[in-house]
């Protein structure tokens, strides 16, 4: 049982570094090459891994352990920071934030009750202070960190939910449960929107009738007159409208909703305002185009992803709430947890404003690569990624065998190959038959999803690394395939 964790014995020390430096080599040994994936097909990779059992009557020893990762595992993950890893709104994770998940795993701190995370408790809080002021808010908001985008989604529907029903029907939520007409309640959102709104919706008791999905402009963009018209009917038809989300950068589009309309909307009718910035977040620290997302302040919460635009390892997400005194709706009191003399004392325990009891220090992600690069740094990290979205629609545009779905508002570009010819159906298998050649014999990761009822193909361009020759070369070859 000797050197099991690191402590302050020289021993276990040495052991901590012996290990860490093994792995360090291994991962960087296995970056061997530029692709962002080896090959192989799922049947392929089941049989590889499949094994009688993982847990022997003796215990292999770390240096089996290794070597058998080093084999099996390292060569087969997907390496993100390839510059031919575009598929998702899944980014590479800078250096110095790959450094602070090191910190975290090691000391291990929980940020639910301050006896368990004391200076992880008030770094936590300072990261959130100077991320309400990022997007516009004064010193009343507050924010908690989540586990990702659906999470934070699910915070902020949550509270918007306690708040109309508390200070709109008068009714307390929290001490008698949902009142009697919860089935007339109604939260707009696009009908490009996260899952995660009818997922949150199905959570909280209201279920999916209760998610009114809104229709799209040629831009994918939330058509706010067809918001109006829906909010109106559901009026006249005796339901409750209260919250509407906009969605700031869709999944697929990047599109950004009307967010100064809306809040207008949301004024007149007594409606909460969310903004799902998981995606989108990112773009106000491109100076460059940090104007199309001005609007985040008049939101009453917005839901913010590190692990996208970021550029930071999963998971790391924020919600900020305009109104800090809103996260009342999650606060319990436990006398193992948050006493209420200790609180009374000035110690912060953050389980008051998160769904999570357990959480990860994921602030110091944030802290440590704010602090890195800053202002100028990340601009110019985020500005290059959405450049390259505009160079590659031009790209397109410009070639008559593919289509743009629409012009990039971000750093996502979906298009499709096509012959030109009426059988669209052909086309859609061409366009699948081309991202699976792509993933298993270049070892190329690209997104697929469909627009308008026919198959596209995405690139999502959060690496900036990534180059305009780079751009043009993978055009030629997605045309290339789809020819032959």
């Amino acid at each position: 049982m000797n050197n099991i964790f690191l402590t302050e014995s020289e021993s276990s020390k040495e052991e901590y570094k012996k290990i860490m430096k093994q792995t360090v080599d291994a991962v960087a040994d296995a970056f061997c090459d530029s692709k962002a994936y080896s090959g192989p097909t799922p049947q392929e990779l089941k049989a590889l891994v499949k094994e009688e059992t993982i847990l022997p009557e003796k215990g292999l020893g770390w240096e089996e352990v290794l070597n058998q990762t080093k084999n099996l595992i390292l060569p087969n993950l997907l390496r993100t920071s390839s510059t031919d890893y575009m598929p998702h709104l899944h980014s590479p994770a800078t250096l110095e934030s790959i450094a602070s998940e090191v910190i975290i795993s090691t000391f291990n701190q929980s940020m639910d009750s301050w006896d368990q995370s004391p200076v992880a408790t008030e770094i936590e809080v300072e990261v959130i202070r100077h991320l309400c002021s990022l997007y516009g808010y004064d010193s009343k908001s507050d924010g908690v960190f989540t586990s990702g985008g659906s999470q934070s989604n699910q915070t902020a529907i949550i509270l918007a939910r306690d708040w109309f029903i508390n200070t709109v029907l008068k009714h307390d939520v929290k001490k008698f449960g949902l009142p009697q007409n919860f089935s007339k309640l109604r939260m707009y959102t696009s009908e490009i929107s996260h899952f995660s709104m009818e997922k949150s919706a199905h959570i909280l008791g209201l279920g999916y009738q209760s998610v009114v999905k809104v229709p799209v402009d040629s831009a994918r963009r939330m058509d706010f007159n067809a918001l109006k018209s829906l909010v109106q009917k559901d009026i006249a038809q005796g339901n409750i409208p209260f919250l509407v989300v906009a969605t700031v950068g869709t999944t697929d589009f990047g599109s950004i909703d009307p967010i100064a309309q809306i809040h207008e909307l949301c004024k007149e009718h007594n409606m909460w305002l969310h903004a799902d910035g998981a995606y989108g977040s990112g773009v106000i620290l491109s100076k460059k185009y940090s104007e199309k997302v001005k609007d985040f302040y008049l939101c009453d919460s917005i839901t913010v992803d590190f692990h996208k635009m970021f550029l930071l390892p999963i998971s790391c997400s924020a919600v900020l709430i305009k109104d800090g005194s809103d996260f009342d709706a999650l606060t319990i009191h436990a006398d193992y947890l948050n006493r209420t003399e200790d609180e009374e004392d000035g110690y912060t325990n953050l389980v008051d404003k998160s769904l999570q009891t357990t959480r990860r220090f994921d602030a110091l992600k944030v802290w440590m690569s704010f602090k890195e690069r800053g202002k100028d740094g990340w601009s110019e990290i985020i500005t290059t990624c959405m450049d390259n979205a505009r160079y590659l629609y031009q790209i397109i545009q410009t070639n008559p065998n593919f289509i743009a779905v629409t012009d990039p508002e971000i750093s996502s570009v979906v298009f499709r190959y096509t012959t030109g010819k009426q059988n669209g159906l052909q086309d859609d298998e061409t366009n699948k038959k081309v991202r699976r050649t792509l993933l298993h014999k270049h070892g190329i990761v690209i997104g697929q999803t469909v627009a308008d009822g026919r198959v596209c193909l995405k690139f999502t361009l959060l690496n900036p690394l990534m180059t305009h020759q780079k751009l043009q070369d993978l055009v030629n070859l997605i045309q290339t395939l789809a020819t032959n």
